[in-house]
C-alpha cells in the first residue's frame, strides 16, 4: 500500500481491532484474524518502511479501547486501522455501537463502542493519511437502519470493507474479508488500497446482500513484486504476538465457498517469515504451517495442532536457535492453543515462559507491549485455572512477573495476592 504526501517519509502504525461478545450474543468469530494478521509485517499493513502494530483482542473495556486509538491517531505518520466485529444498536438513543467481549443486550451502554467516538477520533488525522478496513456484521436492528441511512465513516479516511447481515439464530460468520486481506499481504503484494480492497473481495466468500464499502470495480492490475529477503529490524517494525483468547484463524464453515489462498511463490524465490527473525535468514512461504494449525484448533482437533505447532518451534530452534524471537513466537502460539483447548494450566504456564524468555533472554524492556501482552494473557488464564492446588503451584512465578511487569491495569499484583489469600485458606483436597 501507498500513501500519498508528507506523512509517507514518516514511520506508520497499524491498529488491529478484534472483537465480539463471548456467549450467545456472538454474531462472529472475530478473533479468528488476529494470528493471521499478526503474521504480516506491520510496515506491510501500514504501507511504510517501518511501522508500529496495536493489538486490541477482544478488549473489555470501552474506555481503555478509546484510549489506544486516540494514541494511534495522534501519530503523525500514516495509519491503517483494522476493525473486525459486530456493530449494535442503543436502543434508547439510536446510536450505533462496536460490541466488545463483555457486551450484551441490556448492558450495551457500558460495556460497548460507540461507532461516533471511533469516528470522531478518526477524522481528527489530516486527509488521505488515515487507511480503514472493516470486516463487520450487524445485528437486525444496525441492520434495518443501515437501509434508512448509511454508517457514519471518517471524514478524509480511506474507507474499505464489508458490513454483513446478521448470520441467524445461533450461527456466527467468519470474517472471510480481513482474513484474505492478511492473506495477500503475506505473499509480498505491494498493492494501493483500492486494489488492495478489490483482490480481497475477489477472495472471499463474502456474504451474500452484504453492503460493501470501497470501490467494487476493478482497479489496475496488482503488483506481486515480493520484498527483500531481509526482515525489518525490531526497533522499527516489532512483532506482536497473537492475543488470547480469539480462536485462531478459521477453516471454512462446512458447505461454504473455500477461500481462495494467493498462488504460490516459485521454488526459487523466497520471502520473509510471518514472525521476526532477527537474521538475514528467510523462510519459504509454503513451509509456514500457521493456517493449517488454526484450522486444526478451529476443528477442535487441538493434540494435532499441538504437535504442528512444536514441529514448527523446534525447526526455527535448529534453525534460527532458541534465544530468538522466531522461537518465543511459537511458544506463545502454544500457550494459545492451550486456551482454545480450555487448558488455562498449561496456557499460563507457557504464557509465563514466554514473558521470562522476552525479559531476561531477548532482553525486552518491561514496559514492551508483547511482554505486556505476555504476563496480561498469563494473568488472564491464571485466574481461569479452578484447580486450588495448580493455582498455588504457578502463583510464585506470576507475582514475580507481576512485579517486574505492571501493565496497564491497576491493581493487578493486588488482585493476586487477594485470590492467593482466598485460595491458602482453602482446605487441602
Amino acid at each position: 500500500m501507498q500513501i500519498n504526501g508528507e506523512a509517507q517519509d514518516k514511520p506508520g502504525t497499524a491498529l488491529l481491532l478484534a472483537a465480539a461478545p463471548v456467549g450467545k450474543g456472538k454474531l462472529t468469530d472475530a478473533g479468528s484474524v488476529i494470528p493471521v494478521l499478526a503474521a504480516v509485517p506491520p510496515a506491510a499493513l501500514a504501507g511504510t518502511a517501518a511501522a508500529t502494530l496495536i493489538e486490541l483482542t477482544d478488549p473489555v473495556d470501552p474506555q481503555a479501547v478509546l484510549t489506544r486509538i486516540r494514541g494511534a491517531a495522534a501519530t503523525e505518520g500514516p495509519l491503517t486501522v483494522v476493525f473486525v466485529g459486530q456493530l449494535q444498536l442503543d436502543r434508547r438513543q439510536q446510536a450505533v455501537h462496536l460490541a466488545l467481549a463483555r457486551t450484551t443486550s441490556s448492558t450495551l451502554r457500558y460495556t460497548a463502542l460507540p461507532w461516533a467516538w471511533l469516528v470522531s477520533e478518526l477524522q481528527q488525522r489530516r486527509p488521505d493519511t488515515t487507511t480503514l478496513y472493516v470486516d463487520l456484521v450487524a445485528d437486525a436492528e444496525v441492520w434495518q437502519l443501515l437501509d434508512e441511512e448509511p454508517l457514519e465513516l471518517p471524514n478524509g479516511a480511506r474507507t474499505y470493507g464489508v458490513i454483513a447481515p446478521p448470520p441467524g439464530r445461533r450461527r456466527t460468520t467468519h470474517p472471510a474479508y480481513t482474513h484474505a486481506l492478511a492473506q495477500i499481504l503475506r505473499t509480498g503484494q505491494r498493492s494501493t488500497p483500492d486494489q488492495l480492497h478489490h483482490e480481497a473481495l475477489r477472495r472471499a466468500a463474502t456474504v451474500e446482500d452484504a453492503l460493501i464499502l470501497g470501490p467494487e470495480s476493478p482497479p489496475a492490475a496488482v503488483s506481486t513484486q515480493l520484498p527483500s529477503a531481509r526482515p525489518t529490524p525490531p526497533a522499527q517494525a516489532p512483532y506482536m504476538p497473537p492475543q488470547a483468547p480469539a480462536a485462531q484463524t478459521p477453516a471454512p464453515p462446512i458447505g461454504a465457498a473455500p477461500v481462495q489462498l494467493p498462488p504460490p511463490p516459485q521454488r526459487a524465490q523466497r520471502t520473509v517469515s510471518p514472525v521476526y527473525v532477527p537474521s538475514a535468514a528467510a523462510v519459504p512461504v509454503e513451509d509456514d504451517p500457521h493456517e493449517q494449525i488454526a484450522a486444526l484448533s478451529q476443528a477442535g482437533h487441538h493434540r494435532e495442532a499441538v504437535a504442528l505447532a512444536l514441529a514448527a518451534e523446534q525447526r526455527v530452534v535448529q534453525t534460527f536457535g532458541a534465544d530468538t524471537f522466531a522461537a518465543v513466537h511459537w511458544v506463545e502460539v502454544r500457550a494459545h492453543l492451550a486456551s482454545v483447548a480450555h487448558d488455562p494450566d498449561q496456557s499460563c504456564a507457557l504464557w509465563l515462559h514466554a514473558a521470562q524468555i522476552r525479559l531476561d533472554t531477548l532482553q525486552q524492556a518491561p514496559d514492551a507491549h508483547d511482554v505486556e501482552t505476555a504476563v496480561d494473557r498469563a494473568h488472564h488464564q491464571w485466574d481461569r485455572i479452578r484447580d486450588a492446588a495448580h493455582a498455588r503451584r504457578l502463583a510464585p512465578q506470576l507475582v514475580g512477573q507481576r512485579r517486574r511487569v505492571p501493565g496497564r491495569q491497576r491493581a493487578a499484583l493486588d488482585a493476586i495476592q487477594k485470590k492467593l489469600e482466598r485460595l491458602n485458606s482453602l482446605p487441602p483436597r
